[in-house]
């Protein structure tokens, strides 16, 4: 279930939601890049993994945000899934 909490009039979730984010080196662009499966596909990138990090997250909670909003279903949990699994979908 995805936590969302109400913050000087600013809805979002916690980034205690159970969606898998994955951050890695691409030779190509040579730069990290961020992208969740089962939510989105690559979304952001930069020469900092930590930053990237943190910019997936904050991508992701308002993608989940918006998505609830908009009473959309909301994507199925990703964590505990077999990773490979996952990168095949994404």
């Amino acid at each position: 279930m995805v936590k969302i909490r109400q913050i000087r009039n600013q809805r979002w979730i916690s980034s205690e939601t159970n969606q898998g984010k994955i951050v890695e080196w691409s030779e190509e662009d040579q730069c990290f890049i961020g992208y969740c499966p089962g939510v989105i596909g690559p979304c952001c990138h930069g020469d900092d993994e930590v930053e990237v990090h943190r910019e997936l997250c904050r991508i992701v909670d308002e993608w989940l945000v918006i998505a609830h909003q908009e009473n959309k279903a909301l994507p199925p949990p990703t964590i505990g899934r077999n990773v490979a699994e996952l990168l095949t979908t994404a």
